[in-house]
């Protein structure tokens, strides 16, 4: 393959955080940045320019801890539910780019600008967690300007290991009160807000009026996200991932988060493509395979998305 007409993917020099950053850009001028520290897309602006990721003013852009918005990874674990650190380590560490795979500055038969990163298990992350793998991660944007991103992690230990993992997606949003979240309903859901009780949704579509922190459990592959002040929906595909985690820390977390403003819960929501509520096991040698679609489109034209079967 060589460098598309259509896309490009190039390291970008305005970025001001930690380690390098690559900025894809599709043919017809959306954008997504990606930070090599925590292999996190931290930007993705639509063709007119509008920035439809969340991150916060209070945001840490330097290491160890990752940025509060974008789409930071969470592996090997999600959430607390495990011995290590909150999400796991990846969103916290320096990732390389993949040129062994499909080297930076090349283009999906010319109609995706992509970046091919990986992750390695360091010396002091083998302490904590004891287990050899391989991750790579694919972030593309189409000509389209969709935003994918594809992970594989590789068991090259000699035991079986056991992980959670998670997009952990800051949604920009216009008033969380103005939104509502349509394709988990009838579901099941652990409630992290009462010792994970089960519970099953009970509404038609999920609205926002006081602190949400949720796993839908068994959750179908498209889900929507229905902005009604900006007349915009954004279409989430996912594959390999049975869970969806929805989140939205409300005012009074919001005031005991350092790097959250204390009014910014207004503007963001937090709906993650996960499996969290059964782990997912590699034998040596084995690969799991997760993926996540976004697209952001005017309402009127949402149910043709939703209507389409599979994702990338």
């Amino acid at each position: 393959m060589s460098m598309g007409r259509y896309a490009s993917a190039t390291t970008d020099p305005d970025w001001s955080g930690a380690g390098q950053a690559v900025l894809l850009r599709s043919p017809r001028g959306a954008t997504a940045r990606v930070s090599l520290h925590g292999g996190q897309v931290v930007s993705w602006t639509n063709d007119r320019g509008d920035e439809l990721l969340f991150t916060s003013t209070k945001a840490n852009l330097k290491p160890p801890k990752a940025m509060r918005g974008g789409i930071p990874i969470c592996f090997p674990q999600f959430g607390n539910c495990g011995t290590l650190e909150r999400h796991g380590f990846a969103r916290n560490r320096m990732w390389a780019l993949d040129e062994e795979h499909q080297p930076l500055n090349r283009s999906d038969s010319g109609s995706r600008a992509f970046v091919d990163l990986i992750l390695k298990p360091s010396e002091e992350d083998l302490k904590c967690w004891p287990h050899c793998f391989e991750f790579r991660l694919r972030i593309s944007l189409s000509k389209d300007g969709d935003l994918s991103l594809v992970s594989r992690i590789r068991n090259v230990n000699g035991k079986p290991f056991s992980f959670s993992f998670g997009y952990h997606t800051y949604i920009s949003v216009s008033d969380i009160s103005e939104v509502r979240i349509e394709g988990l309903e009838t579901l099941d859901y652990l409630d992290n807000l009462s010792q994970r009780e089960r519970h099953t949704e009970q509404g038609d579509a999920i609205t926002f009026e006081s602190e949400v922190d949720r796993v839908y459990v068994s959750s179908p592959n498209v889900i929507a996200v229905l902005d009604h002040e900006k007349k915009r929906t954004f279409v989430i595909r996912k594959e390999g991932l049975p869970d969806t985690v929805v989140w939205n820390p409300w005012e009074k977390k919001s005031k005991t988060m350092p790097d959250f403003g204390d009014e910014e819960y207004k503007q963001t929501l937090c709906v993650d493509a996960a499996a969290v509520e059964r782990s997912i096991t590699l034998k040596p040698g084995e690969e799991w395979t997760g993926k996540l679609e976004l697209s952001a489109v005017p309402s009127t034209n949402c149910s043709d998305h939703l209507d389409q079967p599979g994702i990338m």
